[in-house]
C-alpha cells in the first residue's frame, strides 16, 4: 500500500511547497533552523538515515513526525518519543465571530513569537511566521490570540500556532481563529490538517468539534546528536 503524503508531512512540505524553508539533499531534509525544528527522512533506509543524522545540529535537536517510530539514525538519540494524533478536515462548522480578527502582517512578527513563547503552542522560532498566514486578535493594539498555517503539502495546509494569552482565555478565541484559518484553507480547494499530543483532550474535543476527525496516530520524536559527534 503506498504511503500517504500526509504520513511524512515534512518531507513532503520540504519537498514541495516550503523547498525554499529547506535544508538538506534528496534523502533528508529539514526545516532553516529559525524557521522550524521538524526534520524528515525519505524513508527508512540506511541512506536516508544516515542523512537525516547528519542535519541534527551538534548542540541542539530534531523533531520527526510521522505514523510509526522512526529507527534511530546513526550518532543520534531518542531525547523523547509521544504519541500524537493528526487530524483533517472536509469543512468546517460555521460561528459568528466573537471578535475582530485581522491578518498579521511582518510588522507583527515580534509580537507573534513574544506570545507564542509565552503560550507555548508548539515550536515557534523567529521566522516561523513566514511559514504561511497567520490571523490574531489585538486588545488595545496587543496581541492576543493568534493562528496560522505552518506545513504545507501539494492539497494540504496544516493548522497551527494557536495559542491565547492566559489573561484572554476562556472567550473562544482559539476556535475561532482556528476556524478562520481552516476556511481560507478550504477557500484556496486545499484540505486543512493539524496534529496534537494524543493527551491533548481538550484540544483535540475542540478541533472535532470544529469539523476535524483523526486521520492517523503519530509518533513525535526528538532527535538530539550523541556525545561526540556522528558515528560510522
Amino acid at each position: 500500500m503506498a504511503e500517504h503524503t500526509l504520513d511524512r508531512p515534512v518531507w513532503h512540505a520540504l519537498l514541495s511547497r516550503q523547498a525554499a524553508f529547506a535544508v538538506g539533499g534528496g534523502s533528508a531534509k529539514r526545516f532553516l533552523p529559525d524557521v522550524g525544528i521538524f526534520a524528515a527522512a525519505r524513508d527508512d533506509s540506511e541512506e536516508a538515515l544516515r542523512a537525516l543524522g547528519d542535519l541534527v545540529p551538534p548542540d541542539g535537536s530534531v523533531i520527526l513526525l510521522q505514523p510509526g517510530e522512526s529507527p534511530v539514525p546513526p550518532g543520534t538519540r531518542v531525547d523523547k518519543i509521544a504519541m500524537g494524533v493528526q487530524m483533517v478536515a472536509e469543512g468546517v462548522a460555521p460561528s459568528e465571530p466573537m471578535a475582530p480578527v485581522e491578518r498579521l502582517a511582518e510588522a507583527d512578527a515580534p509580537a507573534m513569537l513574544e506570545l507564542a513563547t509565552l503560550t507555548q503552542p508548539g515550536p515557534f522560532f523567529a521566522n516561523t511566521h513566514r511559514l504561511g498566514a497567520f490571523w490574531g486578535i489585538k486588545a488595545n493594539g496587543r496581541l492576543v490570540a493568534m493562528a496560522g498555517e505552518r506545513m504545507k503539502l501539494n492539497g494540504y495546509t496544516e493548522v497551527s500556532g494557536v495559542c491565547t494569552h492566559p489573561d484572554f482565555r476562556g472567550r473562544g478565541y482559539a476556535a475561532m481563529l482556528s476556524r478562520v484559518v481552516a476556511g481560507e484553507i478550504l477557500k484556496r480547494g486545499e484540505t486543512p490538517f493539524l496534529h496534537a499530543y494524543a493527551t491533548n483532550t481538550p484540544a483535540i474535543n475542540l478541533y472535532r468539534a470544529l469539523g476535524f476527525v483523526l486521520r492517523s496516530p503519530m509518533v513525535v520524536t526528538v532527535l538530539a546528536r550523541c556525545t561526540g559527534g556522528p558515528q560510522a
